[in-house]
């Protein structure tokens, strides 16, 4: 009997235990860039200014105003303070030519697109299009004018 249960016990061991098999997956590597990441020229500061203010009033910028910005701009130490300013004067003008909100509620999605390929020269990504889209439809204060001034003052505006 006890010979039985040895040989049983053996069979069973020999069976039900069997070598794992190594699985190997072929991985190839993937090359994941963002948008806006391929932009490496950054914008002089004649650049900057003659294109927002083209960007926000539809206009070339009349050469006395972009010398009197420019050299405020330049004689001011910290550029991203004079840039933020600079953006939101022409932003609040009252010629700036900003769709309504209501336009931009009418149809997200055109109004989305539009502002990234005037601001950016491209398409929004679909996460950032999505992003922008649940910000806008999850809080009433934001418009045209704030995603505007959120878009002109990134990383990515200041470049080419």
């Amino acid at each position: 009997m006890k010979r039985i249960l040895i040989i049983v016990l053996l069979a069973v061991g020999f069976f039900s235990c069997k070598r794992e098999r190594a699985i190997l997956y072929d991985v190839q590597d993937a090359y994941v860039k963002r948008d806006g990441a391929n932009k490496t020229r950054l914008k002089t500061t004649t650049e900057f200014i003659a294109i927002a203010y083209s960007d926000i009033f539809g206009t070339t910028i009349p050469q006395n105003k972009l010398d009197e910005i420019a050299l405020v701009y330049e004689s001011f130490g910290d550029k991203k303070l004079m840039e933020d300013i600079i953006v939101k004067n022409f932003i609040n003008s009252p010629s700036a030519q900003i769709p309504s909100s209501t336009a931009m509620n009418a149809d997200l999605d055109k109004f989305i697109s539009d502002a990234y390929k005037k601001l950016y020269n491209r398409e929004p990504s679909e996460t950032e299009a999505f992003k922008v889209k649940e910000l806008i439809k999850s809080n009433s204060n934001i418009t045209p004018t704030v995603v505007y001034y959120a878009l002109m003052t990134s990383n990515e505006y200041r470049y080419y």
